[in-house]
This record gives structure tokens, sequence and C-alpha cells, in this order.
């Protein structure tokens, strides 16, 4: 599986990064392109019209990308990089997990809180395990990712969580195989990427019904 999560045998063609020069496929980058003001435009949907220049999903990668101006290089014109562009992708990569979640919880593909998720990973349901980041270890050790540390998102913060549920905050979710949960898992990569967070990483995991204490 690739960085944003999509397989390697996916017919896709792979794209070459601006910063790094290497070639992969697009699931794990960032697509820009040069609106009609010089300005750099993210493209996160890869719909926008126009060639399109690729950054690898790193935050590292696309503050060298503003810094350095490379997206001028790449177009082989001038383009201007807002310096606010790094946050302005972070902040619409959140948006997109976050109501990709919220359009698998409203087709009955995703639960959250402690006991329904738990429900689901007992019986097999669970394809993905979901944690906010900042839940605490003890919280985010009681259960463990179905499918091993590859299925466990964990970029989203509890209040991000929060919001694709309808409540304030959330610590646990779970998706439920098809629909949605490929979309959800190849977002939730490049969110991690630019937050150098590490999916899949599992703090003390244990079985799901060793604890019964709901959170």
């Amino acid at each position: 599986m690739t960085r944003g999560g999509k397989d390697n045998d996916r017919t896709d063609p792979d794209r070459k990064c601006i910063v790094t020069g290497e070639s992969q496929p697009k699931a794990g980058l960032i697509r820009f392109v040069a609106g009609p003001d010089g300005q750099v435009v993210p493209d996160l949907l890869g719909k926008l019209p126009g060639r399109g220049f690729y950054v690898v999903s790193a935050r590292s990668a696309l503050d060298k990308a503003v810094a350095k101006n490379l997206f001028s290089r790449a177009a082989r014109m001038p383009l201007v990089a807002p310096p606010d562009l790094v946050a302005v992708v972070e902040a619409g990569l959140v948006r997109r997990v976050v109501d990709l979640i919220a359009m698998a919880r409203k087709a009955g593909e995703a639960v959250a809180g402690m006991e329904k998720v738990k429900d689901w990973l007992v019986k097999d349901q669970a394809e993905v395990l979901i944690q906010a980041f900042d839940g605490s270890e003890r919280e985010r050790g009681r259960l463990r990712p179905p499918n091993g540390p590859g299925s466990l998102i964990s970029c989203l913060s509890a209040q991000e969580l929060g919001l694709a549920f309808g409540r304030e905050r959330a610590i646990h979710g779970a998706l439920a195989a098809g629909g949605l949960e490929r979309r959800v898992v190849e977002e939730a990569a490049r969110l991690a990427g630019l937050r150098d967070l590490a999916q899949g990483k599992q703090i003390g995991g244990r079985t799901a019904g060793k604890d019964t204490k709901t959170a």
C-alpha cells in the first residue's frame, strides 16, 4: 500500500513529485494548478482544469515547495504560492476526511463510541478502526485494529472526529467494509502524511472485549 492508501497494482498512472523527483501513484500526492491570477491553487479532488503539479503529501515537501517556489520552475512561468498554502491544504484534507466519514455514518457504514465500536469489532463488522490522535494512551489502547496496524486511522483530533459524528468530541470510530471505506483510508493517509503522524500506530492494543468501560 502507498502512503495514500492505494494498492500498487491499481492502474492509475504515477506522477512525479516536483520536490523529491520521485514518481508514485497519485493517491499519495497532492495536486496543484495555476490559477487565472497566477496563484498556486490546491486541487484536492484532482478535477480542476489545467496542467497539474504534484507534491508528495508530507509537510517538509510542501514547506520546501513554497519556500523555494518550485511551482514556478515546474510550470515554467511565474507563480505565487501563498504563505499559508500548507495550512490551506491541511484544512482542506481535514474537511475531506471528516465529510467522508460523515457520509459513511449516514449510510450506516460508520459508528462512534466505545461500546458501538467494540461491538462492531467483536462481530467482525469493522474493517477500519478510527482513533483520535489526542486521545489518551489508555483510551486508545483499549481497542485493537481489526486487521492489524494497517487498518487504523489516527490522523484526526477528537474534536475533528466528533464533527464527523455530529458530537462535540469522539475518541473511537469504526468503518465497515465497502462503500466509502477506501476513499476514507486514502484521504486519511494523505492527511497523516501532511501532519507527520504515523497511520497504523497502535499503542498497547488489546482485544476488543477485554475492557467494558465506556468512553
